[in-house]
């Protein structure tokens, strides 16, 4: 016994998105661009996945994950990352001018983040500002993070359960494309109508192994 898998040549289009299954029917033409990016990305991410986009580019991809919410949260993180390096006090940070531009994006990263070093910390913030900026805080993350909509969400299979929903809210999600067939579906799309979401099933299932 022998079982082999077709290639994956669907090609992703807005046709895909005709199916809306939320109250709020409006989708206009930059959240389907961003939303067709979504797939194609998930159709090159190892399963199971979920991509994060806006304005045109795939800003969170989170695959390979053992569970929907987990691609949820982890590509989630990476979006809110990307959106906070938008912000005021990321923009106006006090980089020495011998730093390069890698470095640079390193330091933003534990700015935003606080991963490996304390880069405010005395000491360590002499070798990449001018002077000693002050941190990021929490709450300011929350602040900027709760200002931001419009970004869309694809999911390579169904949502489980609406805490996925309820994560990508967190990420300023307003449209989502997933496959739909879960026997949960209504749940879903009722946490979708809850925020005002706009919920598009594909009835295309993206999973690679």
């Amino acid at each position: 016994m022998t079982f082999e898998q077709g290639r994956n040549d669907v090609e992703i289009t807005d046709s895909l998105l005709e199916r809306i299954v939320t109250r709020n029917q409006d989708l206009p033409e930059s959240a389907k661009r961003d939303l067709i990016i979504s797939l194609i990305t998930l159709k090159y991410t190892q399963s199971n996945s979920v991509c994060y986009a806006v304005d045109g580019q795939a800003i969170g991809v989170g695959a390979g994950q053992q569970s929907r919410v987990h691609c949820t949260r982890l590509a989630g993180s990476k979006a809110d990352t990307w959106q906070l390096r938008q912000c005021d006090k990321v923009l106006s940070l006090p980089f020495r001018p011998d730093l390069g531009r890698p470095d640079r994006d390193n330091v933003i990263d534990g700015y935003i983040n606080g991963n490996e070093e304390d880069v405010c910390e005395e000491g360590r913030w002499q070798k990449y500002f001018t002077r000693q900026p002050d941190r990021l805080t929490e709450e300011e993350k929350k602040e900027y993070l709760a200002s931001i909509s419009g970004v869309s969400l694809g999911s390579d299979a169904f949502f489980p359960f609406s805490d996925n929903i309820e994560r990508a809210h967190r990420s300023g999600v307003t449209y989502i494309a997933e496959p739909g067939g879960s026997i949960r579906d209504d749940l879903v799309i009722d946490a979708c109508n809850d925020y005002g979401m706009v919920m598009a099933f594909t009835g295309l299932r993206l999973f690679h192994h």
